[in-house]
Order: C-alpha cells, then structure tokens, then sequence
C-alpha cells in the first residue's frame, strides 16, 4: 500500500467553549480514533498509535459502498453503542479481537458505525491544507452515509451541544475552527474538546484482592522525568467479573517485590505490586488537591504502550 499512516491532528483541552460563526461543535463521540487508508487498490485501517486495525472491522473493508473516491485518507472514530450511547467499553471488545471466528461472530454481537468528521487526502491529492469548510464539503461529496457509516454533524451552538451532552452522560463535544488546515502531527487550539468527566489511560503498578480475585486496581502516570507516580485506586467501572478474573491472571505474572511508584499510595493494605505493562482507560470526576481521581471509574483495558500514560494528556 503506497499510502503511509500519519498522526492525526488532535484536539486541545478547554475550559471554555469557542464562540463566533466561524467555529463549528461536534460530538465527542466515546469510541476509537480511526484513519482509513485507500490507495485504490486496498483498505487498511490504523489507530492514532499507529497500530493497524483492519481485520477487527471488516465490514468497512469495501469502501466503494460508503465512498466514491479512487484514493482517499479518512478521519474518524468506530463506535459501539450500549444502551443508544456511545461506549468505549464495547467498541474495546471488538477492537482487541484477533481470532478471525470471533471477529465474525462479532460483527453481528457488537455492531458498530464508522463516524468520520475529516478527509486528509482524496483522489490522489492531498486537501490538509484546505480549510476544514472545504474538507467537509469533499466528505459531502464523496460519502454515502448509512447506519453504519455516518459523517459527524456541525453544530452552530457548542454551549447548547454540551449541556444535550450532559443530559444523556456523553463524553463531550469538540469545537473546531471551520478555517482551520488539517495538521499532521498537530495539536493546537484550532481544535478544542470540552469534556462532561475526565478520562485518562493509567498504568497499573498494583492491586487488592478479595477471594482470590483483584477487586481493586492502583493507578499511575509518568511524569516529565520518568517517574512513575501514583493517582488513585479504582474498583469499579464497566469491566465484568470475567473481565476481572482475567485481569487477575495477567496481574499475577507480573509481580515484583517493592512498589514502583515513588510517591506513597494511599491504599496499601493487602496491596501487591506488579510491573507497570498493564493499561485502562479511566474516566474520573475531577483532581482531589492530593493529585489522586476523585470518584474513578474503569472504562476498558487498552492495549497501548504503558509510555504513553503520562501527565500530558490532560493538557
């Protein structure tokens, strides 16, 4: 495939949400970033980290069902919904399969939608440098929407769209300058998320049990230097007690004798420490004054590099 995956432009922080006519909000749809690549001979579908996720959705792979273009790249995220809401729960069951039978079985047992908001490249020509205006007027062009395939709707009012997103417990919503180029590798304030709860990937460096199985897991994040500091504990969220069960095996294997924070977590009692290899996404109310999560909750366990769990990502 001649087409080399890039890392997206991606979304800042906000307190604030943008205002004026040229600003466009969006849902922040709780699913997995995800570029397609078509050079017009194959598909291929690679996360934002890089790593490549065209067996798990392979009712996307013939694009000439949803697209009319004879190369293209595009921009979005695969959702699954749980209850009519987006849950990242569900799309992380489809998105760590790797046995073709249970993909199959899958695709009917975990339906999902490939919501894409940007085009980078369409019909042998490279648009990042168009405004997102004129990239979203291509996708219009080019799309042919289905219930599984959908392109992001623009919103005009970003404070009226987030207070919608707070009724239904949504993830957020993004504001996006609608003269804004597309940017490799790019993260500024022409695009802003505001987010209802927080969520953070958190490596695991230990755990508690109850009955021979962990019921508690303790968080942490890398800082600038490297260290390694503890955020909090967490034993609830969306993981079932199967879900449990083998987190426990894992856990068990990766044992180590001293604790790998360099900070004190506040529960220790009955706690072992493991290797930090383990990593979950968080979703958590706000930072107490202590720097640990106030009210955690386990989204998903992740598969991505424990590196990336750093205090950066809440900037």
């Amino acid at each position: 495939m001649d087409l080399k995956p890039v890392v997206p432009f991606e979304p800042i922080l906000t307190s604030q949400i943008p205002q004026g006519e040229n600003w466009a909000a969006q849902i922040k749809w709780d699913g997995v970033r995800m570029l397609s690549y078509f050079d017009g001979h194959e598909i291929r579908f690679v996360n934002r980290r890089g790593h490549d996720r065209t067996e798990q959705y392979p009712e996307f792979r013939d694009i000439k069902n949803y697209c009319s273009a004879s190369s293209v790249i595009l921009d979005g995220e695969i959702i699954a919904l749980d209850e009519k809401r987006p849950s990242f729960h569900e799309v992380m069951k489809r998105d760590s399969l790797r046995k073709t039978k249970s993909i199959e079985a899958a695709i009917k047992q975990i339906p999902v939608t490939y919501m894409i908001f940007d085009v980078l490249y369409c019909d042998g020509n490279w648009v990042t440098d168009q405004k997102l205006s004129i990239r979203q007027r291509i996708l219009q062009d080019i799309i042919k929407e289905s219930p599984h395939v959908q392109i992001v709707q623009n919103f005009p009012d970003g404070d009226a769209l987030f207070q919608v997103m707070k009724q239904h417990d949504m993830e957020g919503i993004v504001c996006k300058d609608l003269e804004s180029q597309y940017i490799i590798r790019g993260k500024d304030k022409r695009w802003q998320k505001k987010k209802v709860s927080r969520d953070l990937l958190a490596a695991v460096g230990g755990a508690t049990f109850r009955d021979g199985v962990v019921n508690a897991l303790l968080l942490g994040l890398y800082d600038k230097s490297g260290n390694f500091l503890y955020i909090g504990h967490v034993g609830t969220g969306k993981l079932s007690h199967r879900d449990w069960e083998n987190l426990t095996g894992k856990i068990l294997t990766l044992t180590i004798d001293s604790k790998p924070f360099v900070n004190q977590p506040e529960r220790m009692k009955g706690a072992i420490w493991i290797k930090p290899e383990i990593v979950v996404k968080v979703q958590f109310l706000e930072w107490t004054p202590g720097a640990t999560m106030r009210h955690p909750s386990v989204q998903a366990i992740v598969d991505v590099d424990v590196f990336e769990c750093t205090f950066s990502q809440s900037k």
